[in-house]
């Protein structure tokens, strides 16, 4: 008997706002050289090479936002774009894609990303997924991948690995005892100092059979919406009676038969500009700098500064520590490097203002 086949389920609908002003409404993060040279929605499909076949990789984003995904992604079939009519979270967009991939094979297994993740190396994220996957086959299980964390950090959600299942060969295979929602520092330094607690990376692998079963179980009404706009109905009008809310809460945190496979390559959401000064190449001293398409840093006597630019842009420090400076478009941000994942405030503020020009 063959295998199953393997799909992939990249989402690639967020906002992306702590990155403003490089992420705007109509370009959020994904679509941008966030960590390199190509947009990070175009890195993740690359890392999926030689793991899923590209006629099985489909694409689950907002309708405004397919331009650029076909901008990034112009070998992907049109059919394999997914557009939902609005945003509401991760689980309404999993049960969307998840559904569609049952639709056309229903013996695959699935593997569900987000588009904007750095991870490193491609071989050891492929052996991970290939024994979550090789678990998903063999048991039911619903897998996540958990990253060993290397600090207690605050900005994630952990997962707290019980015993042993399995041993897969590209990684060993643990039952979950519980998700723990964002801890503080105290409780972050106490799950690092205890181990068997992994960050969640928010990558998950199933069979179709498995999440249609759990959502059936915990979002009955978002699987019978979804039945409803595959036979003809309005997907808007489903979409606008789903709730908003994470596959992690509204799913896999309620069902009993979820595992994870810890991995302890190099992974970050890069969920903040702080964030890519720990990823991007240093540049001058001890600056980094995330350029593109000629863009330039010149530095004098400026330490530990974040610059990013793209296109024909030169971005001067002088006699400055510890900013985040980012030229982009018709805006220019400058802040404390501590003071990053406070961005989104300033798009609150824009949005409120009804000031589109900047957004």
């Amino acid at each position: 008997m063959s295998q199953a086949p393997l799909y992939a389920l990249v989402m690639a609908g967020g906002s992306g706002t702590r990155f403003w002003p490089a992420s705007r409404e109509a370009r959020p993060k994904q679509y941008l050289p966030i960590s390199g040279g190509k947009p990070m929605l175009t890195e993740t499909v690359e890392r999926l090479e030689g793991l899923v076949q590209k006629e099985h990789v489909l694409i689950v984003t907002a309708k405004s936002q397919l331009d650029e995904v076909r901008r990034c992604l112009p070998d992907v079939p049109e059919e394999n774009l997914i557009a939902e009519p609005e945003a509401r979270n991760t689980a309404p967009c999993v049960a969307l894609g998840a559904l569609e991939v049952l639709r056309r094979d229903p013996n695959a297994v699935q593997v569900v990303l987000p588009a904007d993740h750095v991870i490193e190396p491609r071989s050891a994220f492929a052996a991970s997924v290939g024994a979550a996957a090789e678990e998903a086959r063999a048991s039911g299980a619903l897998v996540t991948l958990g990253i060993r964390p290397d600090h207690p950090a605050t900005g994630y959600g952990y997962i707290e690995a019980a015993e042993r299942v399995a041993r897969r060969p590209g990684g060993d295979v643990h039952r979950v005892a519980r998700f723990v929602e964002k801890p503080d520092a105290a409780r972050a330094e106490a799950f690092l100092k205890q181990g068997g607690f992994y960050w969640n990376a928010g990558i998950f692998v199933w069979s179709g059979a498995a999440i249609r079963a759990a959502l059936e179980a915990f979002l009955p009404d978002v699987v019978t919406g979804l039945e409803r706009a595959f036979a003809g109905g309005s997907l808007a009008t489903e979409y606008a009676r789903f709730a908003s809310q994470p596959i992690d809460v509204a799913v896999l945190e309620k069902a009993h038969n979820v595992r994870v496979v810890p991995v302890d390559y190099s992974w970050s959401d890069v969920g903040s500009w702080a964030a890519l000064a720990e990823l991007a190449p240093l540049a001058e001293g001890s600056n980094r700098a995330a350029l593109s398409s000629g863009a330039q840093l010149l530095a004098e006597d400026s330490t530990n500064c974040l610059a990013y630019a793209e296109g024909d842009q030169l971005i001067a420090l002088l006699g400055v520590h510890d900013l985040v400076v980012v030229r982009a478009g018709n805006a220019t941000l400058v802040c404390p490097r501590d003071r990053a994942q406070d961005v989104k405030r300033l798009v609150d503020r824009l949005r409120k203002a009804g000031d589109s020009r900047f957004l």
